[in-house]
């Protein structure tokens, strides 16, 4: 078999998926049944990977969506207790006295505290927390989800306390074997190490000081009355000093302190600067833009959560402050939780874990509930209810929609994420081959020659859409990123950050990312409709990036320590 089409038969899982959810508008729990059928039928007959194999990628993948359900349910627990403990009657009171528009809340609390979020815990934790919390402030449930895809981008590669570089990165690269060469051309692995998380945090800096921007646009644009672009383009003065009051910190902090605070210290910096500004009207233009009256919203808009949260009634009135507690608590929980060596132990020792799964080497899964960000907001849940002085019946509905909710995520991620494991899991078969996802990318780098920089992003945002997770996009494709540079005798640093930069804008349009924010507010089954808009800023960031690597290359002659 040649290798177009073996490289087309690698391609054909996400391809259907694309087709089905985007070109058919077929939903999630129907099209990804199909999708993973496809994948592994493929496995299978053209990989000649082991029935074993198939089965022991399954049983990963439905572990890992314990996982991500875990996470999902206490994302979604936390915002229904807060909308009957009163607490979000109150966040939404305060923004009140930050800004009525809509654009302004949608830069703080998506793309700022989002941004925080992302770089305490990662995996796909700030969109589930931002998308209710932005219905909860009068958001349509699929412009919170599209808001929250977007902010998924800039401040991933320093997701979890730096996890997608020091994880994805540290452990895809062969590092006994790189600094052995590095060390014979005077230099070491940390100091190239560092090379790439500063290159990686400075592509991001550059092509992320406009993704506020773009976020507003985008939002006003597909959800504003006059779905237009200019609405969106007239708070530009304020969305790019947003920009800048986060990446500049975030770049600063990446050069010289590395990859575990960048995207949390920018954020934080970035509140501490645009929310007094907000206050004061620095930089706002004079029009202030909602979305248009909640009575003409298209049905395609609404999810489940957005109409039970108008049902909030009876509540004892508590403070701002205290209504935004919980979220702190969560916050302070997530970086503890990340930094601190014996309370990062204490929670990761209780681990629910099934080694080489069916007797497949490699193939483990495991869930740690007190260290997923899932048991910290249960932790969070239960002061809040003690907190806000609830009684035992508005905690049993708190839960029982919470209940209601997860249900519906779970069918469709069973299906996802095993399909993901299955085309990670096939490098080992009967017809030596490499893996799937390897198989794509090398057919790209042979089609593409010298000019593979512009498509290295790329690259790295289809690991992301397989898998989700730029974490393990880095760690299945940063070797093969690092060959390829070899090949065309450019720098092997640039491009592996070149690499993380588009695993982490791969994240925007990650189907499983996507049903999960879905289902944090009841908006399942409408998946393909918000992979259509996200893809325009994904689109974006990968060309933005790609021309920067052109230009490291061939213009700037970047170097390496193995480059002498």
């Amino acid at each position: 078999m040649n290798d177009t089409l073996l490289a087309l038969l690698a391609f054909l899982p996400l391809l259907l998926a694309g087709i089905l959810l985007v070109g058919f508008k077929i939903p999630a729990r129907i099209a990804m049944p199909l999708v993973f059928l496809t994948a592994a039928l493929i496995g299978l007959t053209v990989w000649d990977m082991s029935f074993t194999r198939i089965a022991a990628s399954t049983f990963q993948g439905l572990i890992q969506t314990a996982g991500l359900l875990w996470i999902i349910f206490g994302a979604i627990l936390l915002l229904n207790t807060l909308k009957h403990s009163g607490g979000i009657t109150a966040i939404r009171n305060g923004f009140s006295g930050i800004s009525p528009d809509r654009r302004v809340q949608a830069l703080i609390v998506a793309w700022l505290f989002g941004c925080f979020i992302e770089g305490a815990s990662g995996f796909g934790t700030p969109a589930a927390v931002a998308a209710p919390l932005l219905v909860a402030l009068g958001f349509p449930a699929m412009a919170a989800v599209v808001v929250g895809m977007m902010l998924q981008s800039t401040p991933v590669s320093f997701g979890a306390v730096g996890t997608p570089i020091i994880v994805g990165v540290g452990s895809g690269l062969d590092q006994a074997g790189i600094a052995a060469q590095l060390e014979a051309n005077g230099s070491s692995w940390d100091v190239f190490f560092q090379l790439i998380t500063s290159e990686v945090v400075i592509v991001h800096g550059i092509v992320g000081l406009l993704m506020p921007l773009i976020l507003v646009t985008v939002m006003v644009r597909f959800f504003g009355a006059n779905r237009s672009w200019s609405e969106g383009l007239s708070i530009a003065p304020f969305a790019i000093f947003t920009g800048l009051a986060f990446v500049i910190p975030y770049m600063l902090v990446g050069v010289f302190l590395g990859p575990e605070f960048p995207s949390m210290i920018g954020a934080m910096v970035g509140l501490a600067i645009v929310v007094p500004a907000a206050r004061k009207g620095f930089l706002l233009p004079k029009d202030t833009w909602d979305f248009p009256d909640t009575k003409s919203w298209p049905d395609e808009w609404i999810g489940n959560l957005s109409i039970k949260l108008d049902d909030v009634t009876g509540k004892t009135a508590i403070s701002t402050f205290k209504g935004w507690v919980p979220y702190v608590l969560l916050a302070l929980f997530l970086v503890a939780s990340r930094t601190i060596e014996p309370l990062r132990v204490a929670l990761n020792s209780l681990s629910l874990r099934w080694s080489n799964i069916l007797g497949e080497a490699g193939i483990s899964g495991s869930v740690e509930p007190l260290y997923l960000p899932g048991g910290l907001i249960l932790i969070v849940v239960l002061i809040t209810y003690f907190l806000h002085r609830m009684n035992p019946g508005q905690m049993r509905a708190a839960v029982s929609e919470s209940t209601k909710t997860i249900f519906g995520a779970g069918f469709v991620l069973i299906f996802t994420v095993p399909m993901v494991r299955i085309l990670i899991n096939s490098g080992v078969n009967g017809a030596d081959l490499a893996s799937m996802p390897v198989v794509m990318a090398q057919a790209v780098a042979n089609g593409v020659g010298d000019i593979y920089p512009f498509f290295a992003p790329a690259i790295g945002a289809l690991g992301a859409f397989i898998a989700g997770s730029n974490t393990v996009s880095n760690l299945m494709l940063a070797d093969f990123q690092f060959n390829v540079a070899q090949t065309l005798g450019v720098s092997t640093a640039m491009m592996v950050a070149l690499q993380a930069v588009g695993a982490a804008a791969g994240n925007m349009i990650a189907i499983h990312n996507v049903v999960a924010a879905s289902a944090t507010v009841g908006l399942l089954g409408r998946e393909g409709a918000t992979i259509r808009i996200t893809i325009l800023p994904t689109i974006y960031y990968l060309v933005f990036a790609g021309t920067l690597g052109l230009l490291a290359f061939y213009l700037l002659g970047v170097t390496d320590g193995l480059m002498g």
